[in-house]
C-alpha cells in the first residue's frame, strides 16, 4: 500500500464554482439537445411540467431529479432521449395575483417563468431548452384553440346548459378551487356559494368510457389504474321508464333491476328539470331547491349524512305493478350520475331505507336469502345482497343467479325498459369564466348562431390593454370595450366573441405533442417529429393527477385520433408516481407549520449533486418521506470522500489477490444492481449501492489490489455516478484525463459470471420447514450437498425416529428432505 486513498486532498470541492461551470458547458457544447437520428432507439422521457407560481419548493425537485437521472442513464444506454421542459402558465393564481396588484397577469406569470427557469437550471438536469413551451404564449394557444376546433368540427366539443358555483355577491362563476370551507364560501368576498345554470362547453369524453377503461397497452401503476376505474365508474344493469301524472316519463337506471317490485317511490335530484319546473307551483318545493344549491355533490354523497328531501305532490306509474309512486326531490340524488331520478327501493338499498324510515314511506321486502330463515317484518335493516324473489308478481320465486337477467327480459318484453350500460364519468366542462386562459375561438351571430372562427383567424388573442380589474372579480373580457365585439366570420354581420376562456387542464392534454416541434408555425407539431419520438416512453409526476389530467389527456389523444391529428390509441406507456416529501416532524410541508425546507438556501450549502443525491436515497421514491437534515449532511460527506479519493493518484501496490478479485467482483455486482435499479424506479437502492462499493474502492486500496483493476473501477464508477451527480462525475472524468464528456460514454457492462459469489447459502428443508442453512462453495456436488445437509445437527434433531424417504437437491438453491 502506497497511501491513504482518502488523505486531505491538495484542493476541496467546491460545488459552487464546478456545478456553473459544467452547467455551462453543456449549453455551449449542445449535449442536451436532442433532434431525430434513427441510428439509435429513441426514449422520450416527460416529467410533468410545473406551474409558475414564483418558487421552486422541495416537491418540485424530487419530482424532476430522479426522473433526470433515469434520463440520463437511459442515454448512456444508448438512446436517443428527449427530455423536455415547459411551464403550464395560464390558471386561477396568476388572475387572482393581478387583481391583487391591479397589473396583467402576463406580467406576474412571466416574470415568475424567468426567476424559475433560472432555479430549473441550477438543477443540472438534462431538459432541452430549446424545447421549452409556455401555455400562455399566442404561439402556443393558437395551436389548443385549433385542437379544439378540431374537436368541435368532429361532433366532440359541444354547448349545453350546466350548473355551475356562483356568487350572488361577485356577480361571477368560480371554480372549484375558488370555493372554500363546509359552508362553501367564495374566497373572494367570503358570500355564501349557489348553484346556477349557464350555458357552457363540454367535450365528450363519455364517448371514450369503454376505451378509457382499457389498459392492456399501458405499464400504468395499479393503483392508477384502480382509480381511473373507479371514477369511470362503468355499471351494467337496466333503464326502466316510469310513466307520470304530468304525462311524461322519467327514466332511471339501476343495477338491481331484481328489486322493481319493492319500488315505494321515486327520488329526483334538485337539479332535475321536474323540479326546476314542479318549484313553479310549490313553495315548499321551491325554498327546498334553494336549500340544496349550496350544498356540494361531494358533501350530498357523504354516506352518514342525514337524508333530506320534499315532496313534489306528483306521482309516478309502477310499469310492472301500475301503482302510483310519490315523488320526492332528495339531496342525495346526484344530477351528474345516470339521469338524476333513482327508484326507491328502501328495503335493499341503504340511502332508500334511511330517507324512507325518517319520511315514513313504505318499506316492501321484494328479495329473500336463497338460505336460512325469511327476513323479519318490519326490517332492522336493509337486506343488500341477491337471493330469490318475493312479492314479485309473475317473477316471484325466481332464484338470484337468474333474477337480474329475468326482469330485465321481462321488462324488455312489455316495452318498459331495456339492458344497458352507465358511467359514472361526466363530459368534461372545459368552460371557465376567468381572464388568463385561452379564448375560446367561438364567435355569437344574431343570424349564423354558433360560428367557429376560422383557422385563419388564429390565436384568438387576449387583450393586453383596458383591462379592468373589478372587485367582484367578473373577467375583463366582458368589460373590454372593443374585445367582445367582432364581425361575424361567415356572414359579415355584427357578432360577439365567446367570453369563456378554456379550462388549463386541456392546455396540458397536448404539451408533449408541442415539445416535438416548439418552433413549428404551420401545425402545433410536424408529422416526421412525431413519428420519430410518439408516443411518451416514461411519464413522470403525481398520482394526484390520476383522475383528470391523465383521463383528459388520454382522451384528449384518442379524441384527436379520430379527427386525424395523432395516430396510435395512447400517448404515454409508461406511467410512475412519486410520493411526497414531509418536514423533519413528518407532517405535510407548510409555512404554518414552519417546517418548510427551502431548496435554494440547501442549494446554496450544499450544491446541486448532493441535493440530487440524497433526494434520491432518502426514501422510495414512489412512496417519499419525512426530510433529514442530518441525512443530507450524510450524502454530502459521502460526496467529499469520493471528491478527495479521486484528489488522491497514489495507487493500490498489487500485492493481493484476494482483494484484487473481490474489487472486481463487487464492480460487477453493483453495476448489474444499480442497472436494475434505473430501470425499476428504485432509486434509494441505487445511492446505496454506490456508497457500498466506495467501501469496497477504499478497502481494496488499502489491502493492496491490483491497479489495473482499481483504474477499471475508478472509471467505471464515475459512470456509475454520472446520472445522480452529474457535476462532480464530469470534474472527475476530466481529472482522470478524459476529453469527451462523461455523458456521451456508454453505461458499464457487467458480467454474471464475474459477479457470482464463490460461496452461496443453502436452505435445507424438513417437509418444507428450513431447519438449517448452508455456507458452500458454489460448485459443491449434489452429493456432497446431501450428505452435508444429513449431519447438520439442526437437520439430525428433526430425523430422529422417522424414515428419509427422499432428498430433492437443487444445486446451489435448495435441499429438500421428505419423511415418512
Amino acid at each position: 500500500m502506497e497511501a491513504d486513498m482518502n488523505e486531505p486532498a491538495p484542493d476541496e470541492y467546491r460545488h459552487e464554482e464546478i456545478e456553473p461551470k459544467w452547467q455551462q458547458r453543456w449549453s455551449d457544447s449542445g449535449i442536451d439537445r436532442s433532434d431525430i437520428d434513427r441510428s439509435r432507439p429513441k426514449h422520450y422521457a416527460l416529467t410533468m411540467l410545473p406551474y409558475p407560481s414564483g418558487d421552486l419548493h422541495m416537491g418540485h425537485w424530487y419530482s424532476m431529479v430522479p426522473p433526470d437521472a433515469r434520463a440520463r442513464f437511459m442515454r448512456m444506454r444508448g438512446y436517443n432521449v428527449l427530455f423536455p421542459m415547459g411551464f403550464d402558465a395560464f390558471g386561477l393564481p396568476a388572475e387572482n395575483a393581478a387583481i391583487k396588484r391591479n397589473i396583467h397577469p402576463k406580467e406576474w406569470t412571466y416574470r415568475n417563468i424567468d426567476h424559475m427557469r433560472a432555479q430549473l437550471r441550477s438543477m443540472g438536469a438534462m431538459f432541452d431548452w430549446r424545447r421549452e413551451m409556455i401555455s400562455a404564449d399566442p404561439e402556443y394557444y393558437r395551436w389548443t384553440q385549433w385542437l379544439f376546433l378540431k374537436l368541435f368540427h368532429g361532433d366532440l366539443a359541444y354547448r349545453k346548459s350546466a350548473a355551475v358555483d356562483w356568487c350572488p355577491s361577485c356577480n361571477t362563476t368560480l371554480a372549484r378551487e375558488q370555493v372554500w370551507g363546509e359552508d362553501r364560501h367564495c374566497e373572494r368576498c367570503e358570500t355564501p356559494v349557489t348553484r346556477k345554470e349557464l350555458a357552457q362547453w363540454f367535450f365528450r369524453v363519455t364517448k371514450y368510457a369503454e376505451e378509457l377503461l382499457d389498459f392492456s397497452q399501458l405499464d400504468w401503476p395499479e393503483r392508477v389504474q384502480t382509480l381511473q376505474t373507479n371514477w369511470i365508474g362503468r355499471s351494467t344493469g337496466c333503464w326502466i321508464s316510469f310513466g307520470i301524472d304530468s304525462g311524461a316519463n322519467v327514466e332511471v337506471f339501476t343495477t338491481r333491476p331484481d328489486t322493481l317490485w319493492g319500488v315505494t317511490f321515486l327520488s329526483i335530484a334538485p337539479e332535475h328539470e321536474l323540479a326546476s319546473a314542479w318549484a313553479q307551483e310549490s313553495p315548499e318545493v321551491a325554498r327546498y331547491l334553494e336549500q340544496t344549491a349550496r350544498q356540494s355533490d361531494i358533501t350530498r354523497e357523504t354516506a352518514d349524512r342525514e337524508k333530506t328531501g320534499v315532496f313534489t305532490g306528483h306521482y309516478a306509474i309502477s310499469p310492472v305493478t301500475g301503482e302510483r309512486i310519490p315523488i320526492w326531490v332528495a339531496d342525495y340524488v346526484l344530477a351528474s350520475y345516470g339521469t338524476g331520478a333513482v327508484m326507491g327501493v328502501p328495503a335493499h338499498d341503504q340511502r332508500d331505507f334511511e330517507f324512507a324510515r325518517k319520511f315514513g314511506l313504505e318499506i316492501r321486502t321484494v328479495i329473500q336469502p336463497e338460505t336460512g330463515e325469511p327476513l323479519p317484518e318490519p326490517l332492522d335493516a336493509p337486506y343488500l345482497g341477491y337471493g330469490r324473489m318475493s312479492h314479485s308478481g309473475p317473477l316471484t320465486g325466481v332464484p338470484g343467479e337468474r333474477a337480474v337477467m329475468a326482469v330485465i327480459e321481462h321488462l324488455e318484453s312489455i316495452g318498459a325498459g331495456h339492458r344497458g350500460v352507465q358511467y359514472r364519468l361526466r363530459d368534461w366542462l372545459v368552460s371557465r369564466q376567468r381572464f388568463w386562459g385561452s379564448p375560446i375561438p367561438i364567435v355569437y351571430c344574431p343570424s349564423c348562431g354558433i360560428v367557429p372562427v376560422p383557422e385563419s383567424d388564429l390565436p384568438v388573442l387576449l387583450p393586453e390593454d383596458n383591462i379592468e380589474w373589478r372587485p367582484t372579480g367578473e373577467s375583463p373580457l366582458k368589460l373590454h370595450p372593443t374585445w367582445r365585439n367582432v364581425d361575424c366570420p361567415r356572414c359579415g354581420g355584427p357578432a360577439e366573441r365567446e367570453t369563456d376562456t378554456l379550462d388549463t387542464f386541456l392546455c396540458s392534454s397536448w404539451y408533449h405533442l408541442r415539445y416535438l416541434s416548439p418552433q413549428s408555425h404551420d401545425a402545433p407539431f410536424a408529422g416526421d417529429d412525431y413519428d420519430y419520438w410518439m408516443p411518451v416512453d416514461t411519464y413522470t409526476g403525481g398520482i394526484e393527477h390520476a383522475t383528470m389530467h391523465l383521463i383528459y389527456t388520454r382522451f384528449f389523444h384518442k379524441g384527436l385520433r379520430d379527427a386525424g391529428v395523432t395516430r396510435g390509441d395512447e400517448p404515454m406507456l409508461q406511467l410512475r408516481n412519486q410520493g411526497i416529501i414531509l418536514g423533519e416532524d413528518s407532517e405535510k410541508m407548510s409555512k404554518s407549520r414552519g417546517n418548510v425546507v427551502a431548496p435554494d438556501k440547501l442549494l446554496a450549502d450544499y450544491g446541486a449533486d448532493t441535493m440530487r443525491a440524497y433526494l434520491m436515497f432518502f426514501a422510495r421514491w414512489n412512496q417519499g418521506g419525512p426530510w433529514s437534515s442530518e441525512g443530507i449532511s450524510g450524502t454530502s460527506r459521502w460526496l467529499r470522500r469520493v471528491w478527495t479519493s479521486y484528489s488522491n493518484e497514489s495507487q493500490p501496490s498489487g500485492t493481493s489477490t484476494e482483494a484484487t478479485l473481490r474489487l472486481r467482483r463487487k464492480l460487477h455486482q453493483t453495476i448489474r444492481s444499480v442497472t436494475h435499479d434505473f430501470e425499476t424506479f428504485e432509486f434509494n437502492t441505487i445511492i446505496a449501492a454506490l456508497m457500498s462499493f466506495h467501501r469496497e474502492m477504499t478497502r481494496a486500496f488499502e489491502e493492496g489490489g491490483s491497479p489495473e483493476v482499481w483504474r477499471e473501477a475508478r472509471e467505471a464508477y464515475v459512470r456509475l455516478l454520472a446520472p445522480v451527480t452529474p457535476h462532480i462525475a464530469e470534474e472527475l472524468w476530466e481529472r482522470l484525463g478524459k476529453r469527451d464528456s462523461v455523458h456521451a460514454q456508454a453505461w458499464p457492462a457487467w458480467s454474471d459470471a464475474v459477479a457470482a459469489e464463490d460461496e452461496v447459502i443453502v436452505p435445507v428443508q424438513v417437509n418444507g420447514k428450513v431447519r438449517a442453512k448452508l455456507t458452500v462453495a458454489r460448485d459443491t456436488s449434489d452429493d456432497e450437498l446431501r450428505n452435508r445437509a444429513l449431519a447438520e445437527p439442526g437437520v439430525m434433531r428433526h430425523l430422529q425416529n422417522v424414515t428419509v424417504k427422499r432428498v430433492i437437491v437443487v444445486p446451489g438453491k435448495l435441499v429438500s428432505i421428505v419423511t415418512g
